[in-house]
């Protein structure tokens, strides 16, 4: 067939993206929710390029390390851990074994609390981050709120590496410490309070993604019976750490939409509880502020 006029041939299509195209149909018949992405993702970091860059891998420098981090995604061990890395807003966390794995829909419930922030108008906001993990909410909100003071829980000391890598050269102050008891130095003087906490119950263990329940550490995952139980211990750690007027924001699971906000009643100090949609519009997290005495 000859080619249309002015047109040329298509050239040959390179080794790399011909095997990143064999490892698309590989991770998704393993059931990895986006095997595309994922394939390119570990294309680029075993050559040592950009995602766009693929194409310009000559035949010749193929590594076959490829299909050793393809089988190991294959197997659903968390792209972020075959990477050691993790993006977040703008970002790039180091994640591996211990650390729970910051996902997309945090990005929202940060944007939302940055939005608050600034709304104070305050010159030097406080703001403490519970149940840290690799420290993606504290460092988010310490580069893109100027001046802010930033401190970052976590309990486990597996996850406090991660955290004390990660915040290294940061303005954020790291603690080891109970979110449920940390900072009493700071009682009534916090403007914001946010968390990322573990809600998932434990009668729904199987459901869980196996990246997660299989590599993400159980105590950032699961919370009692409903889920709720270290949502309802934070609601008593903010209201003693914020000022009055001070406002909470915290993670939750789409399937608690409703149920979140009754925590943050107002006979226990509250005013304008509420739940906030993800970028799925699906319930995602709550907010409310601390009622004026």
């Amino acid at each position: 067939m000859q080619p249309q006029s002015g047109g040329r041939p298509p050239g040959p299509r390179s080794l790399l993206l011909a095997e990143v195209a064999q490892a698309t149909q590989r991770l998704a018949a393993a059931g990895v929710p986006s095997p595309r992405f994922d394939a390119e993702e570990l294309a680029a970091f075993v050559h040592g390029v950009k995602r766009g860059e693929l194409h310009t891998v000559k035949d010749g420098d193929f590594d076959a390390r490829y299909w050793e981090t393809i089988a190991r995604r294959e197997a659903r061990e968390p792209l972020q851990h075959i990477t050691g890395r993790a993006f977040f807003r703008y970002l790039e966390l180091q994640v591996g074994p211990g650390v729970f794995v910051p996902r997309p829909e945090t990005e929202s419930v940060v944007d939302w609390a940055i939005q608050a922030v600034r709304a104070m108008d305050v010159v030097e906001p406080l703001i403490v981050d519970l149940c840290t993990g690799s420290g993606a909410i504290a460092l988010a909100m310490a580069q893109e709120v100027p001046r802010s003071r930033v401190h970052a829980v976590e309990l486990s000391e597996d996850a406090l590496q991660w955290t004390r890598k990660n915040a290294e050269g940061s303005r954020v102050t790291v603690h080891q410490g109970d979110a449920l008891s940390a900072l009493p130095e700071l009682d009534g003087q916090v403007d914001l309070v946010i968390s990322n906490p573990p809600y998932i119950p434990l009668t729904e263990w199987e459901y869980v993604a196996p990246e997660a329940r299989d590599h993400d550490p159980e105590m950032a995952l699961f919370s009692g019976e409903d889920g709720l139980d270290t949502i309802r211990g934070i609601e008593r750690t903010a209201h003693r750490l914020l000022r009055p007027g001070g406002i909470v924001v915290i993670e939750h699971a789409d399937t608690q939409g409703g149920q979140v906000p009754w925590i943050f009643a107002d006979e226990r100090g509250w005013a304008d509880a509420a739940d906030h949609p993800d970028l799925n519009n699906r319930p995602r997290f709550a907010t409310a502020r601390k009622a004026m005495p």
